[in-house]
């Protein structure tokens, strides 16, 4: 409960905007998680594949498709400033929050680009936009994987 309530003191002094918004230039943990300013937010209805996480490509070759989530997000934020609007806290004392860095969901981009999968255990926002990234074939979805959330639990292979 002490964590929970400094968490939230945290979220309320971090912010200049609203109580439910956090703004400012983000770091990147991994494809589903930022930090900004020490609280960490995990991207809201997404799941994105682990930085130890191995998927294969067509050819059946391996790639660390979580580290290269991770990077891709990293580079399409920079050094810019990015705006999370907070939905919830999660069990691990993590806000919970869409961002958008210059006029994007990022948790959109995340999943449309094929980075990351609709969480639909959380949410069903994602779940056109998954769809369009598995037709098209994009990145995760060119080849084969484990769900993250699959992966998480110890399957390892696709």
């Amino acid at each position: 409960m002490l964590k929970v309530i400094a968490l939230i003191a945290t979220l309320l002094t971090a912010v200049p905007a609203a109580a439910n918004d956090l703004i400012g230039v983000a770091s990147v943990i991994d494809g589903d998680t930022l930090e900004i300013r020490g609280v960490r937010i995990r991207l809201h209805g997404i799941d994105a594949p682990e930085s130890g996480q191995v998927c294969n490509r067509p050819s059946g070759a391996a790639w660390r498709c979580g580290q290269q989530a991770a990077l891709v997000l990293s580079d399409r934020i920079g050094r810019g400033t990015v705006a999370c609007s907070v939905r919830d806290i999660d069990r691990y004392d993590r806000a919970v929050a869409v961002c958008i860095h210059s006029d994007e969901d990022l948790n959109r981009w995340m999943v449309s680009e094929g980075w990351a999968v609709a969480y639909r255990r959380y949410s069903r926002d994602y779940i056109a936009d998954e769809d369009q990234a598995r037709r098209a074939g994009r990145n995760i979805w060119a080849g084969t994987f484990v769900m993250p959330w699959d992966w998480r639990r110890g399957q390892r292979i696709p």
